[in-house]
């Protein structure tokens, strides 16, 4: 599997929601609908915290749970 893949999965499963959806990689914020930062920071043996806040946000984090569990990526999503 490619990261590339990984990446537009991804950015295109964000895409489909108005909420926010934020990664969090150490002190680096990251718009996941942003397939240039997800590029820059997307590395498969960190881990990373992930921030979703709008309207359907239940609906999104369920899907980016399932989007990185697909591509093996490690990801908390942070409820606040």
């Amino acid at each position: 599997m490619s990261n590339n893949t990984a990446i537009v999965d991804i950015s295109q499963a964000a895409n489909r929601y108005r909420s926010s959806i934020v990664l969090q990689a150490e002190n680096k914020f990251i718009d996941v609908k942003s397939i240039l930062g997800l590029f820059t920071t997307l590395v498969s043996n960190h881990s990373y915290e992930l921030h979703v806040h709008g309207p359907d946000e239940v609906e999104a984090k369920a899907a980016m749970r399932e989007v990185f569990a697909k591509h093996n990526l490690n990801i908390k999503l942070v409820e606040e």
